[in-house]
């Protein structure tokens, strides 16, 4: 039997029921503490919508929350764990780091790969600092148009620690690029592709990659539904109607990539300053 850890406790694959693989609770950006002229964030309040939305979330049918929010992007996985307990969702987190231009880049890139792998499995089999939430699978993230150094190095770790527990892995993709280059390096060590989610493949209405992803064993997140300034909702649409037409309704998954309880500073995006 296979056990799947959520931040209050494991549960089996048959009891997620619906679920959403792609939303958040509270995002920031690296350094967003330092912002002063950013909205003071007040932890009750930003607790009071996430409970508000994931309880309306379960009025609808949803019963699984996966927030797939890296370490360095304002991860906080007590606000996870109590959100969950008050609106009777329930949430899994994950370990893992964000992209390189927009992650925890200094840090990361100065450990070995040895030890970034080290603390992935320790943040699965353990739990994440003092808290003793463990996560349930890690999050791994590459931007455009090519993976860098450092996001291979991360990658790597990613499958090796993946492959030792066991354990499921979420990729980041931009502008649906670089996930079958993702899955060939998880893959290569040692992990099984059933267990990877390559995330954001909607930002492109690229049939062939979507079903090449999928044929390749990996399920395909289409996972920015809402999201219309990045691609038309109505593109994402035919990218679905496509892959149930070519056989590959099981290899979908599909979410938002939404922030139900709060940014952490503001919503800064590259260029936007």
């Amino acid at each position: 039997m296979e056990w799947i850890q959520s931040t209050t406790g494991r549960c089996r694959p048959d009891e997620l029921g619906m679920t959403l693989v792609h939303e958040h609770l509270l995002i920031g950006y690296p350094g967003w503490q330092m912002d002063a002229l950013a909205p003071r964030y007040v932890r009750a309040e930003a607790l009071a919508r996430g409970v508000d939305a994931l309880q309306e979330l379960r009025d609808l049918g949803v019963t699984t929350f996966l927030d797939p929010c890296p370490m360095d992007l304002g991860r906080d996985v007590e606000f996870m764990a109590e959100v969950s307990q008050r609106s009777g969702m329930r949430i899994i987190c994950t370990t893992g780091a964000y992209k390189e231009n927009e992650g925890l880049t200094y840090t990361f890139g100065a450990l070995p790969l040895e030890e970034i792998t080290d603390i992935y499995i320790k943040e699965l089999s353990e739990g994440i600092g003092e808290t003793g939430i463990r996560a349930g699978l890690i999050k791994v993230a590459t931007g455009a148009p090519e993976i860098t150094t450092y996001e291979r190095k991360l990658l790597t770790a990613a499958g090796r620690a993946a492959a030792q527990v066991g354990c499921p892995v979420i990729t980041h993709t931009d502008d649906a690029s670089c996930g079958l280059e993702q899955l060939q390096i998880l893959t290569g060590e040692g992990l099984e592709p059933h267990r990877i989610l390559v995330g954001h493949s909607d930002g492109r209405a690229d049939h062939a990659y979507h079903k090449s992803l999928a044929e390749g064993g990996a399920y395909v997140g289409f996972d920015r539904f809402g999201l219309d300034m990045l691609i038309p909702d109505a593109e994402r649409i035919k990218s679905v109607i496509a892959m149930v037409e070519a056989g590959h309704t099981r290899s979908l998954c599909l979410s938002h990539d939404s922030i139900c309880a709060a940014w952490l500073g503001r919503p800064i995006f590259a260029g936007s300053l």
